[in-house]
């Protein structure tokens, strides 16, 4: 019986993948709106969630989701550790776009109790943190969902030059519908619908995190050089394949 449920989910993975891989090529000649349309009333109705972290190109994504669906549930993982104008800028996005579904997500009180007792976590295990503040409080809202979407984009950084549209991480499917837009493209389109920006983006935080982890970022640098600076660590975590999922 269990090589029998191994050799199911192992199909399952495959078919998953390949669903993933068509539907990246699919939505490579789309644009974003059309490949949200797509994803949220077609390919994912029902089953489809949002992830933003309100940061600095987080309005444009927003206010694609908020002319096809506002009531799409919005996840912003409150890592206690935001920036202040951070929290300011989410409201007044909220209020701006009519966005009627922001569920916050925290840490779970008894786990940091016990894990982070004195606050210095993201000093001492910076992974550890992000795995207790962000990675399960998502996994554990995403048993709800099938797929999400997150504004990852090829141009911030090496790490993500070659982004998918749509990736299989072994237990959801993950959206990326502006993988292909460049910076110009989000100045462009924040100058077209009047979308304030986050403040402290003409402060030099082009990608901006928590305030323990993110600095200002010099001029040609990647855009989320800031982030955990002088370290190897590149990502908080909610995007490994923490599944075992191949991807694509």
């Amino acid at each position: 019986m269990t090589v029998l449920i191994d050799i199911v989910k192992d199909q399952a993975r495959s078919e998953n993948g390949q669903r993933a891989a068509a539907l990246s090529a699919k939505y490579e000649t789309m644009t974003p709106q059309d490949i949200l349309r797509d994803a949220i009333r077609n390919e994912f109705f029902g089953d489809i969630t949002l992830s933003s972290s309100f940061g600095a190109d987080s309005a444009v994504l927003l206010h694609m989701v908020s002319e096809i669906d506002p009531n799409l549930p919005v996840l912003f993982l409150d890592t206690d550790r935001h920036f202040f104008q951070t929290l300011q800028y989410r409201d007044e996005l909220k209020a701006k776009l009519g966005l009627q579904n922001l569920v916050v997500l925290k840490a779970d009180e008894t786990e940091a109790a016990t894990e982070d007792a004195k606050g210095t976590l993201w000093r001492t295990h910076p992974d550890a943190c992000c795995d207790l503040r962000k990675v399960r409080p998502l996994n554990r809202v995403m048993e709800r969902y099938g797929a999400w979407i997150s504004g990852r984009k090829r141009h911030q950084s090496s790490t993500r030059a070659n982004l998918p549209i749509v990736e299989w991480d072994g237990k959801h499917f993950k959206v990326n519908p502006l993988a292909k837009w460049t910076q110009a493209d989000l100045d462009a389109y924040f100058a077209q619908h009047d979308l304030p920006p986050h403040p402290l983006v003409e402060q030099g935080f082009p990608s901006i995190g928590c305030f323990t982890c993110t600095k200002p970022v010099e001029q040609g640098q990647d855009a989320r050089s800031g982030r955990w600076a002088d370290s190897e660590k590149v990502e908080c975590g909610i995007h490994n394949p923490i599944y075992g999922g191949e991807g694509i």
